[in-house]
């Protein structure tokens, strides 16, 4: 009789095990473990870095640090732009340390060396610091996510209205490496397909801090507009060293081809008045971005770009997907974020295509005048919206094979 108890009760046990799993949901070790892998200490650390961490931090939050019943874990680390060392880390994070989604991974070598590694162990990745479109072009992944912008977003918008005011002579000074490539290939084949040319273009090595040789090169060329098909301090560094040559009083014009709120701050607005840009995200252009930007500030101690605000909805949206999936599985939570659109302070009405690219508004903006802007981040006037499909490639032409 007493093993029969004992049986019986084992039975109940299980059962009511198994109820609360249904009733929960799953993960497979009883958390959910996100990772945040970007430069916290190189050229791209104000574009990303601590302050995505924070973002991250404040999306786990608002589901009140748990998902499924079970706890929401972040771990961050610095890849110092190096792809063997981001690699290693994806690997150690995804086999040793239960981590179950990776996301931020600025540098586009690093992002693609990541996505790599969680396609091999079939594993989550959202990229919104990185922005080669071979993400979700040929190295495209069922279980990679592109998110805040790409290449052919900035080469639409910025490389397009430059084109449109009479710039149609380009000369590109570009970073050595994916990104770089991508995006003089991307801005160079939309201003020749509406009438332009391309008069040439000179590579620089990642965290350049004298880019004299190269200016010179550029202004030489004779081109309208020079190119700057980089990101972050080195964006920074050129544009100052530009001043310096008077390449914009000479009559050239330079296009940040990738340059965000935090690197204007840090330029100042007498170096960066009259640029322009495009942008996923500006903290100032309505009330819901304002309300966003106030909590981040007092965290951070600035205003975020659209890496950070990015990587929040990336976080955001994948634990909604969990939720909706009722588990942590890799399939399951991949399908939910591909059915769900996208609603949220960074986009509204933003869907995930079987690329894995997420298509939203993009914002072209111009640097405001010292005298004309009104407060401390006041910094953009907003040129125009550009919808979500005229910014993003057709998934059919992206090279993905997981689309046709």
């Amino acid at each position: 009789m007493r093993k029969t108890l004992l049986a019986s009760l084992a039975l109940v046990l299980v059962s009511s095990t198994a109820f609360a799993q249904n009733a929960t949901g799953t993960a497979s070790d009883n958390k959910i473990k996100i990772g945040i892998l970007n430069d916290q200490s190189g050229v791209y650390a104000d574009f990303g870095g601590k302050s995505s961490v924070e973002a991250a931090k404040m999306a786990i939050e608002e589901f009140g640090g748990k998902v499924l019943g079970m706890p929401i874990e972040i771990v961050d680390a610095d890849h110092q732009n190096k792809p063997d060392i981001a690699s290693n880390i994806a690997r150690q994070w995804y086999d040793t340390e239960q981590v179950d989604a990776i996301m931020e991974l600025t540098t586009s070598s690093v992002a693609l060396a990541v996505q790599a590694v969680a396609k091999e162990k079939k594993k989550i990745d959202i990229v919104t610091g990185a922005a080669t479109t071979d993400l979700t072009g040929k190295a495209c992944s069922p279980y990679g996510f592109h998110w805040a912008y790409d290449t052919h977003a900035l080469a639409v918008g910025t490389g397009g209205a430059l084109v449109k005011q009479g710039g149609d002579s380009w000369f590109f000074l570009t970073a050595d490496y994916a990104f770089g490539y991508s995006l003089e290939q991307q801005t160079g084949d939309f201003v020749k397909a509406n009438g332009g040319t391309i008069a040439g273009s000179v590579r620089h090595p990642l965290s350049s801090t004298d880019f004299s040789s190269f200016l010179l090169q550029a202004q030489s060329s004779g081109a309208k507009v020079i190119g700057l098909a980089n990101a972050g301090l080195d964006t920074s560094n050129a544009i100052k060293q530009a001043a310096e040559f008077g390449i914009v009083q000479g009559g050239q014009r330079l296009a940040a081809l990738l340059f965000t709120l935090a690197e204007v701050h840090g330029l100042g607005l007498e170096a960066a008045q009259g640029l322009t840009l495009t942008e996923g995200y500006y903290w100032n252009r309505d009330d819901q971005s304002r309300e966003f930007a106030k909590k981040f500030f007092e965290r951070t101690n600035k205003m975020p770009n659209m890496i950070h605000t990015g990587t929040y909805s990336a976080v955001r949206q994948y634990l909604k997907a969990v939720e909706k999936a009722g588990t942590d599985e890799t399939e399951a939570v991949a399908k939910a974020i591909h059915e769900m659109p996208v609603d949220d302070v960074f986009a509204q009405g933003g869907t995930v295509a079987k690329n894995g690219r997420m298509i939203h508004d993009m914002y072209l903006l111009q640097v405001k005048k010292p005298d004309e802007s009104k407060e401390a981040w006041d910094y953009f006037d907003v040129l125009d919206t550009i919808p979500g499909k005229e910014a993003y490639m057709d998934p059919a032409k992206s090279g993905c094979d997981l689309v046709n």
